[in-house]
């Protein structure tokens, strides 16, 4: 509850930083003049920012599970199930957090970790990985993702978005207001919007969008980081995290949703935009610890 409520008071303080900003150049008084309402402009950023990315947050575990036909372990009905479950378990009780769901989905190697509470979050795995993988190896994966939880990622990356969400529609909006002012001057017969501030809204959408992936990507890639540092932390060594992750890196690790993408144990393409960093350098940095 603490990491929604900072969710939201970070939102709303970008919003006023934003405002603030815009007062002190004279920014606003100029687009009010022309015709356009920073306050409502600030509510709606405010809106879209973060009402989508929380409305995600809020369906993930059951998005999750109807996207990866993820099958809920309620009952174990084999020993291997019986273990990811007791694994989980004692990792929760090391972490301090309430006990997540557990999972299993067909595919190839890979794991996640979704929810919008860490006390009621869902842990799954794959197929892939249990045949792919030692026990030990496995189990370092868990962990991994169970510091995932712990960390509270999953709010901390859905708050990255909505504030990142917040800027570029407002930024947008702002600056494409200002161009379209510039290229109707002295139209005294024009009212509202015109064709400058609908195509630079459009351009600086898709351009600022961008730019607010890599920063989404650059802030997911360093937990990644942390959580495999968790992961050693939750087993009491760190040798068995760098086996998994070296084993990793030799195979095709399986796709997972977008929305999901930054709470697996393997990320995408491009150095830019991937959620998480090669490899060779998350075993460097567990090296070092």
């Amino acid at each position: 509850m603490k990491r929604i409520l900072l969710f939201v008071l970070t939102n709303v303080a970008v919003m006023a930083v934003l405002l603030i900003t815009t007062r002190l150049f004279g920014v606003d008084r100029y687009l009010t003049a022309n015709g356009l309402n920073m306050t409502a402009l600030a509510g709606f950023s405010l809106i879209i920012g973060f009402g989508g990315a929380t409305i995600s947050l809020l369906m993930s575990k059951m998005m999750a599970k109807m996207s990866m036909g993820v099958r809920i372990i309620n009952q174990p009905q084999t020993a291997d199930e019986a273990w990811i479950v007791q694994t989980v378990q004692q990792f929760a009780e090391k972490a301090g957090i309430g006990m997540p769901e557990v999972g299993i989905y067909d595919g190839a190697p890979n794991a996640f970790a979704t929810g919008a509470f860490k006390n009621s979050a869902l842990v799954a795995v794959s197929t892939g990985l249990l045949q792919g993988m030692t026990r030990e190896e496995v189990e370092a994966v868990i962990g991994h993702e169970v510091a995932h939880v712990a960390n509270g990622d999953m709010v901390t990356m859905t708050l990255i978005q909505g504030v990142m969400n917040t800027f570029v529609v407002f930024l947008s909006r702002v600056i494409g207001y200002a161009v379209d002012s510039f290229l109707r001057r002295g139209d005294s017969n024009s009212s509202g919007p015109g064709i400058g501030y609908m195509v630079t809204t459009i351009v600086l959408d898709i351009v600022l969008g961008f730019a607010a992936a890599i920063v989404v990507a650059w802030f997911s890639r360093q937990r990644e980081f942390r959580a495999d540092a968790g992961a050693a932390q939750l087993m009491g060594r760190k040798q068995p995290m760098i086996n998994a992750l070296a084993r990793l890196g030799g195979m095709t690790p399986g796709e997972l949703p977008k929305t999901m993408q930054a709470m697996g144990i393997a990320g995408g393409l491009g150095k830019l935009f991937s959620t998480h960093p090669p490899m060779e350098e998350r075993i460097a940095a567990l090296q070092k610890l």
